[in-house]
């Protein structure tokens, strides 16, 4: 199962974060998150985010 993250965690990567309710069923919604920075508010109490599709810009990671 895909590590949830609660509103206000830090994003541990950057992409779309489905919307999960408290049961873990999905509710068909997402956000986007840039890693590092703290993730939005969900309309419901109890709701949660699952990494849905990672970003594949390169964003966030070390020049080489």
């Amino acid at each position: 199962m895909a590590e949830k993250l609660k509103p206000g965690q830090s994003a541990p990567r950057s992409g779309e974060y489905g919307i999960v309710g408290p049961r873990g069923g999905q509710t068909g919604e997402e956000r986007t998150a840039v890693k590092g920075k703290p993730m939005p508010p969900t309309p419901k109490p109890g709701q949660s985010y699952t990494m849905d599709r990672p970003a594949h810009n390169g964003a966030g990671k070390p020049k080489k």
